[in-house]
């Protein structure tokens, strides 16, 4: 089977609240070291009060200084956001505080709403926005070593060589992460529909860089394992409700599972979240192992990215504890 790793997004659940949200992050990247996961990852999402990772290098920080072999990385960072001087200062430092340890994952989406994203900053505009080759160019060459003549230089950060993946849900960032030579990753967690074609893309037109010589592709994947089908079933309706109200133009806090979702939702609005949350494997440990399986045949994916956003956190840490003995087996 494919390894393993983890996207973290700090879910603050109902009935709860972000200092809770955060101190469970960190729990659960150092439950997800002593059970033997690749990476620990955390995404820059804004102005949802049900995610708690939006200062993402911030908590990587935390999540780093509280592990001490697990690579934790970013999710990804939004590029857009952010001048890419900035990323690689932010990373930089984490890199020199934890060598060996810390992933840059870049995103093309600002990850979240219009209103937002000039609150975050101010003056972008769509021709910004197609800068994102040149601005990962350019965060490439500040991470990198010193060019002869460079005036500005990303301290710290210059010379740590982060590792860079790309990370998207269309067929753009597969192209770029080809043609730049980078590991890519498919978010197909909540945009599935062109996973396949994007892998293929991906590795039809790679070209081999000094670091990876080999296309290198992980696949978002949501994964929910408790000791019974109906068990896992009914802790993943949380992210269905959640999945619905997105639908609806509602981002709340992680509800509670139930034990139906047929009173909750319309058979259109059905048919929307079984379509985003196609990539989902839930069941008991026997289910999910085929599951993995099947998947991996399925897109040859290097490696997964899982999530569960179950609402129980020990139900959550018990999701990872499974699938991790699956692995192992």
């Amino acid at each position: 089977m494919a390894p393993l790793s983890i996207l973290d997004l700090a879910f603050v659940t109902e009935g709860s609240n972000v200092a809770t949200a955060l101190r469970q992050s960190v729990a659960l990247a150092q439950h997800a070291e002593s059970l033997g996961y690749g990476r620990f990852w955390v995404a820059e999402h804004h102005n949802m009060e049900g995610v708690a990772s939006s200062a993402t290098a911030v908590l990587i920080g935390q999540l780093a200084g509280a592990t001490k072999t697990i690579r934790v990385g970013s999710g990804g960072i939004m590029l857009p956001n952010h001048a890419p001087l900035t990323i690689a200062e932010q990373f930089g430092t984490l890199a020199t505080l934890f060598p060996g340890r810390i992933d840059l994952g870049l995103g093309r989406a600002p990850g979240t709403d219009q209103p937002t994203m000039r609150a975050l900053r101010r003056h972008l505009s769509g021709a910004e926005i197609d800068r994102f080759p040149d601005d990962v160019v350019e965060l490439q060459a500040f991470l990198g070593p010193v060019r002869e003549g460079q005036v500005v230089r990303a301290v710290p950060g210059q010379g740590t060589e982060v590792p860079i993946w790309l990370l998207g849900s269309s067929l753009y960032s597969a192209q770029l992460a080809a043609y730049l030579g980078l590991p890519f990753a498919f978010a197909s967690h909540f945009a599935p529909d062109m996973l396949q074609q994007a892998l293929d893309i991906y590795r039809a037109q790679y070209r081999p860089s000094e670091k990876h010589p080999k296309p290198h592709a992980m696949v978002g994947l949501n994964v929910v394992v408790a000791d019974t089908d109906a068990e896992a079933a009914r802790m993943f309706t949380s992210i269905q409700q959640r999945f619905l109200g997105m639908q609806r133009g509602q981002r709340g806090l992680l509800p509670p599972p139930v034990d139906s979702m047929e009173p909750l939702w319309t058979p259109g609005e059905k048919l929307g979240v079984e379509r985003m949350l196609r990539e989902s494997i839930v069941g008991s440990p026997v289910t999910v192992r085929a599951g993995l399986r099947a998947t991996q045949e399925r897109t040859g994916a290097d490696e997964f990215i899982v999530a569960c956003a179950a609402y129980d956190f020990n139900a959550r840490l018990r999701s990872y504890e499974l699938l991790a003995q699956l692995n192992q087996g």
